[in-house]
Parts: C-alpha cells; sequence; structure tokens
C-alpha cells in the first residue's frame, strides 16, 4: 500500500458496497418467505397430483438458494464494512500525520518520506541544515527506539525529531493498511459461490467457514459494536437490538447468528432468521463429517463357543469400528434425524391451514436444542409453550414438533383470536427412565432458561394488548414447570400438566397462575404419575407427597379419553380437545372429570 493510494481510498465506497450487498440480502429473504409461506403453503392448501409435488420440489430448491444468498450476501456485506473500518482507521491516522506534519513546516513526499526545514542553534555562523528522513515504521525494538530518540535529543536541528515521527507514523499507516488489504483480500475472495445452481451440504459447510474467516479478519470491526448486555433480560435484549443500526444489526446477524438466535425478548422474525443460517450450515457440516466416515461393517455379530452354549458377540471388525466411530456416527445420526424432522415442519406451510414455523432456538451440541413455534408468536392472542419431559432430545424431536401442531389445529379452529403454539425443548431432559427421571436437578437447571425465555414472549411482543399464554408440560416436563414457578415468576395465566410425577409444590396455588387455572390431566393406564411422586411430588413436610392428580392438590381434573403415558395430544380426542380449549381461552368449553377417578392412596 502506497501514500498515494490510502490517500485516495474512500471508505464510503465500500460501505455503499455493503449496504447493496445487505439490499441485496433482504431482497433473498423476502422472496424466500414469499416461496416458503405464500406460494408453497398456496399449493399445499390448494393443488394436489404429482405435478403440485414436483412444483413444491422445484419451488423448495429455489428457496434454499435465497436463503444460501442471503447467507453469503450477509457475511459480503460485513466484510466490506470490516475492510473499509480497517482501512478508516489507518487512513485517519495517515491524515492526522499529515496535518501534524504541515503544521511543522515539513513536507511529506510521495514515498513517505518527511523533509523538514533548516532551524535551531548556528553552528559556526550558520543554522543546521534541513533534511529527508524515511520512516522505520516505529521500531518496536525498544533498544531501536532508543536509538532514535537519542538521535533525535542530539540533532542540532530541532524538526529532525518531529519529522523522525512524522516518517514512522506514515509508515506505521501504510503498513496497517497493507496489513488490512492482505488480510481482507483472501476472505473476501472466499466468499465466492461454485459455478452450479445447487445449493448442497458442501456450500453450507464454506458458508459456515467463510463465516470463521470474516469473523478473524473482522476481529477489530466487530468488536466496535455494542454487544449485548452480560445477562441481561429480555427487555434488555430487547432493548439492545432496537438500539443498534441496521449496519449494525447485519452485521450482528452474519458474523455471530448463534448469538443473536438466542437472545429471549428479540423479535421471533430475528431469531428465526439467525437460528435458520445456524440450522442450515450445522447441518452441511453434520452431513460431510457423517459421509466421510466409513458405514458400520455388515458382519456385525458371530458365534463363539464358550462352555457348554454359543454365544452371539459382535465381531473384531465391527467392534474395532465402533470403538473408533460409534459414538460419534450414533450421535450425527441422530442430530440428523431431528433436523430432518424440523425442516420437515418448515416444508408443512399451508397444510390443513397450519401457519409458518419459527426455529427460536437451536444447537446440536450434546442432546441438541429446538425451539419451534407454529405461528409468529409476537402477533398471537394466544401462546401455548409446552416442555417435552424423559428422553426427549433433538433425535426425537419429530414427536414433540406434532404434539404442538394438533394443539394448534384444536386451538385455531376456535372462533375470533390468533394462535402460537411453541415446542420448548430448551434444557436437558432426562435420557434415561430409570436412572435419570428420579432426579430433579433437569428440571432446576433448566427452570431459569424456561422463565427467560416466558418473559422474552413479553418483550417481544408487539399486539395492542397483552397474550394470554399457557405453559403445557409431559411427564418430567410438568416437574420442570412446577420448579420453574418455584424457582421465581411464571410468565403463565394457565398450566396444564399431562401425566406428571410431580411439580415440586404441594398446591396448585403455588404455580403462580391465577386460581382456577391449573389443568390437569391423567389418562387411564398411565403409571408415571404415582411412580414419580415420592421424587417430583410436593409436600408441606407436615402431609404427605402430593402431584397433581390428587383432589387435595386443587388442580381442574380434566376428562380424558385415551391411555398410557403418551397418547394425550392424539388426533379427535377429548384429551387433546381439552388442552385446545385452554389455550384458547374457552375455560368454559373444557370437559372435566365428573368424579375423581381415584382418591389419594395416602389418608
Amino acid at each position: 500500500m502506497d501514500l498515494a493510494t490510502l490517500k485516495a481510498f474512500k471508505p464510503t465506497e465500500y460501505e455503499d458496497a455493503a449496504d447493496g450487498y445487505r439490499t441485496t440480502g433482504d431482497m433473498a429473504a423476502t422472496a424466500q418467505d414469499t416461496i416458503d409461506n405464500q406460494i408453497c403453503a398456496g399449493i399445499r392448501n390448494n393443488l394436489e397430483g404429482e405435478t403440485a409435488k414436483a412444483a413444491l420440489r422445484e419451488l423448495q430448491e429455489l428457496s434454499k438458494n435465497f436463503h444460501y444468498v442471503q447467507t453469503e450476501c450477509g457475511l459480503v456485506s460485513t466484510a466490506l464494512n470490516g475492510l473499509a473500518f480497517d482501512m478508516a482507521a489507518a487512513k485517519c491516522k495517515l491524515e492526522a500525520t499529515l496535518e501534524d506534519a504541515r503544521a511543522n513546516n515539513c513536507t511529506v513526499g510521495a514515498d513517505g518520506s518527511v523533509s523538514y526545514p533548516a532551524d535551531g542553534t548556528e553552528v559556526d555562523g550558520k543554522v543546521p541544515q534541513g533534511g529527508t528522513i524515511t520512516g522505520t515504521g516505529g521500531p518496536t525494538d525498544p533498544t531501536a527506539a532508543a536509538v532514535e530518540r537519542q538521535a533525535a535529543n542530539i540533532h542540532p536541528n530541532p524538526n529532525y525529531g518531529k519529522a523522525q515521527q512524522y516518517a514512522n507514523r506514515i509508515a506505521d499507516a501504510l503498513q496497517e493498511a497493507t496489513d488490512a488489504d492482505a488480510k481482507w483480500a483472501p476472505k473476501l475472495r472466499a466468499l465466492k459461490a461454485d459455478d452450479d445452481l445447487t445449493v448442497s451440504k458442501r456450500d453450507w459447510a464454506d458458508a459456515h467457514s467463510d463465516m470463521g474467516g470474516v469473523r478473524e479478519a473482522g476481529k477489530n470491526y466487530l468488536d466496535s459494536l455494542p454487544e449485548p448486555p452480560r445477562d441481561g433480560s429480555p427487555k434488555d435484549n430487547a432493548a439492545w437490538w432496537k438500539g443498534l443500526s441496521p449496519e449494525e444489526q447485519a452485521a450482528w446477524m452474519s458474523a455471530h447468528p448463534e448469538i443473536v438466535g438466542k437472545l429471549d425478548g428479540l423479535p421471533s422474525t430475528i431469531r428465526d432468521e439467525a437460528n435458520r443460517i445456524v440450522f442450515d450450515e450445522t447441518r452441511g457440516r453434520l452431513q460431510m463429517e457423517l459421509d466421510s466416515m466409513p458405514k458400520p461393517p455388515l458382519n456385525e455379530w458371530t458365534w463363539i463357543t464358550s462352555g457348554p452354549y454359543p454365544s452371539k458377540v459382535h465381531t473384531d471388525e465391527w467392534m474395532a469400528w465402533h470403538n473408533k466411530y460409534g459414538d460419534r456416527y450414533t450421535q450425527l445420526n441422530k442430530s440428523l434425524k431431528g433436523m430432518e424432522s424440523i425442516q420437515k415442519r418448515f416444508g408443512q406451510t399451508g397444510v390443513k391451514g397450519l401457519p409458518e414455523a419459527y426455529l427460536l432456538g437451536f444447537s446440536a451440541e450434546g442432546n441438541g436444542r429446538a425451539i419451534v413455534a407454529n405461528g409468529n408468536p409476537d402477533t398471537a392472542d394466544h401462546q401455548a409453550v409446552y416442555v417435552p419431559g424423559t428422553t426427549s432430545s433433538l433425535g426425537g424431536i419429530e414427536g414433540d414438533i406434532n404434539r404442538m401442531v394438533n394443539v394448534y389445529r384444536e386451538a385455531a379452529a376456535a372462533p375470533g383470536q390468533s394462535v402460537s403454539t411453541i415446542t420448548w425443548l430448551g434444557y436437558d431432559a432426562p435420557q434415561n427412565i430409570v436412572k435419570d427421571s428420579p432426579f430433579s436437578h433437569y428440571a432446576n437447571d433448566g427452570a431459569p432458561a424456561f422463565n427467560q425465555f416466558m418473559d422474552g414472549l413479553d418483550a417481544s411482543h408487539t399486539g395492542d394488548s397483552d397474550p394470554h399464554r399457557t405453559a403445557i408440560g409431559h411427564s418430567y416436563g410438568t416437574t420442570l414447570i412446577g420448579s420453574a414457578a418455584r424457582q421465581g415468576d411464571l410468565n403463565a395465566d394457565d398450566v396444564i400438566l399431562a401425566g406428571s410425577p410431580g411439580v415440586q409444590v404441594s398446591k396448585a396455588d403455588q404455580l403462580d397462575v391465577p386460581a382456577g387455572h391449573v389443568w390437569n390431566q391423567e389418562a387411564d393406564a398411565d403409571p408415571v404419575p404415582d411412580i414419580g411422586r415420592y421424587g417430583h411430588g410436593g409436600t408441606d413436610w407436615d402431609g404427605p407427597w402430593t402431584i397433581p392428580s390428587d383432589e387435595r392438590f386443587g388442580a381442574n381434573q380434566m376428562a380424558t379419553d385415551t391411555e398410557g403415558h403418551s397418547d394425550y395430544w392424539r388426533e379427535d380426542t377429548l384429551s387433546l380437545r381439552n388442552q385446545g380449549m385452554v389455550v384458547a381461552g374457552m375455560e368454559e368449553e373444557v370437559r372435566l372429570k365428573p368424579t375423581p377417578d381415584r382418591w389419594s392412596h395416602v389418608k
């Protein structure tokens, strides 16, 4: 980078280009939304047959293309702003130095050298002559810097030392600009898609790599942006986001979607956009990793004779594969299965009136996280948030999503107001019924995040009046809801408990909702409530362990027509309809058990 180039550099030109890419990305996002939630939804609602299916397949590919364009344009925009930021800093240093040099009668040459005038005390009747100095870039070696200072101190012309400083500052600014150019050039070149028309898993894996490159190169720029509040409340998060400029919002979205997508209180559309970037990039990376692994050997089992009877054991070949790949292979398959289930829900918009889906949380780490909404909760009059129980994980998320799809259809069928139902897998659920579910720490650890999410629904809501909100728990999920109420304020108007093993409190009025607004379901042949009683039931210490199915707990006991522990959300059942009526605020339509099916076994 030479002096003339840096002087002529105009950061605004790159910032304008960044704005152009951001606008293009916004247009791609709008196009994707139109395809997914209008065109495809309309086809699903009104057309059938092979032609309709073929059209949907093509449109879904086009939607993927637009999403990829949006993501890459966001990265290009951030990269251009980052380059402009770094170059502007170097140019600012250069311009300040040139101004200082002019003010002290020094002249800067085209090569960055600095000429200084004659000055100082006469020696033998002559004023010390001027001269020209080339900058060293400001030596970082303490010894070299000391030598420069010493030279300036003993030089007969006082302008020598000033000129040396100016020359060093100019060289330093030019080097900073050169470094910025060298840093950003390969990152910008990397933001280039391949020349086919298919957005593949490799493209999304590359997008994740591109994001890392932009974050690395743009550290100075990104560090200059306002950061989200540390341990902020949902209201704090919402205020931070609203206070950002469009450029700053775009930078956070493109460089750190994993942070934006987690922040309770931000608009659901923003969280959905951020989490879908994380979702697609993660899906691409994990699929690439899985494809790189050898498949498990076909000859998994063999027989050996040890003693009087043969035994079936794994082959040595299979054991060698399993020891090297087995756990990760299983984890990848489970995670990708869950992601396929989420993608399937994205593709159901319009089916039997199902609204657009919003991905309000996502992670494939550990057992996984997924928060999926049917309809926009920010505009809904009625919100329902469902917490699944033991064995819940990303790999099995489809069933939990479908339960809230069914509740949505029941509640939305009620006349009048709008509804959003949400599957909240935002905690580490116990994975083993015997070894894990008796312990309360899973609920206690997850409850604060649930309370934060519920508060976030208030902070992001844009309706004219406060929404009516229902917390729904199944099995161990009811225990988490109880822990959330016990640990803090449960931001809900109604609570529905299904197959509950206990909620850590002994009375319905301890669940932080108005009197008469706790609803319980226990189906015939559901063993979980009584099994869990002594692990998660509430007690007043002078009384028995109490669960929501007990009359003394004080919940409304809703009628059920299902059996077992897992069918409370089966379609066309009274069990499901009762939940829908509570969610829709139509409590008068809820059918209760005429008399308790059973009394507590503790007298």
